[in-house]
């Protein structure tokens, strides 16, 4: 296949080597573009007012080029560098999980929607703070794994998956669940503080956002699997009916 690999933290994130890494083991012709800088948090957004610079640099085994853009941005470039067509989009491995509400505002899980909706198969993948080397690379192989079975079903319109893991070590991962969105969202705010020169500005209280408070996650959920040492599969878009099938299609990674 050849794999489009992008993300939001950045281009030179361990995230984005280890998606990339796998995909070149397992033989695939890879491009990688990816955000010249940090863009968490900035779901679909699309730059409409600037060039969108872009340098290739060098990685072995693939081609690869960073973007002065968004993720998104990512995604619509990259046919257009590359001359060629995209069999699948991977995007991450993000930095912190991508589940529940995040998914609106994560520019990883952004990426992935957009390919979708460009007509290119993709996934999200993502995995909670602290991960380690072989943490991403467990994951990173499962993912690509997942998209050469999935490349070869064709998914609603839109649609595409979500894949996110605990950080820990692979053999104490229980296993892998599909799963809905959790519906739990952050009770994060912000504190009112007024500058040296007498400017009001307000100052979002969360901090690491590693440890962004959150309401309970329902049973069941995605948020409630991960912190429980379950990997999570969402399939995100218009699926409906065809949601209550994929259970088969994920049969032989539950292990």
């Amino acid at each position: 296949m050849h794999i489009l690999i992008t993300n939001d933290d950045g281009i030179h994130s361990t995230g984005i080597k280890a998606l990339a890494d796998a995909a070149i083991r397992r033989g695939h012709k890879v491009t990688v573009t990816g955000p010249s800088k940090q863009c968490s948090a900035n779901s679909q957004h699309i730059t409409l007012t600037k060039p969108l610079l872009v340098h290739e640099i060098p990685w072995e085994g693939a081609r690869a080029y960073s973007l002065e853009g968004t993720p998104t941005d990512c995604v619509r470039v990259a046919p257009f560098i590359a001359e060629q067509k995209f069999d699948y989009c991977l995007s991450g491995i993000n930095n912190g999980e991508n589940a529940g509400s995040a998914v609106y505002y994560s520019g990883t899980v952004a990426a992935a929607r957009e390919a979708a909706m460009c007509y290119i198969p993709s996934m999200a993948v993502s995995i909670m703070p602290g991960a380690d080397e072989t943490m991403r690379e467990h994951l990173a192989d499962l993912a690509v794994r997942m998209a050469e079975h999935f490349r070869e079903i064709e998914l609603p319109r839109f649609g595409f998956i979500n894949l996110n893991a605990p950080a820990i070590a692979p053999e104490e991962i229980k296993g892998l669940k599909l799963c809905p969105l959790s519906r739990a969202y952050y009770l994060d705010g912000y504190e009112k503080r007024v500058s040296p020169l007498g400017q009001t500005y307000f100052w979002l209280t969360a901090g690491d956002t590693s440890e962004i408070p959150m309401e309970q996650p329902e049973e069941g959920s995605d948020y409630y699997w991960l912190r429980r040492g379950y990997m999570t599969c969402t399939f995100l878009g218009e699926f409906t009916d065809f949601n209550l099938e994929c259970g088969n299609l994920l049969e032989e990674f539950r292990a």
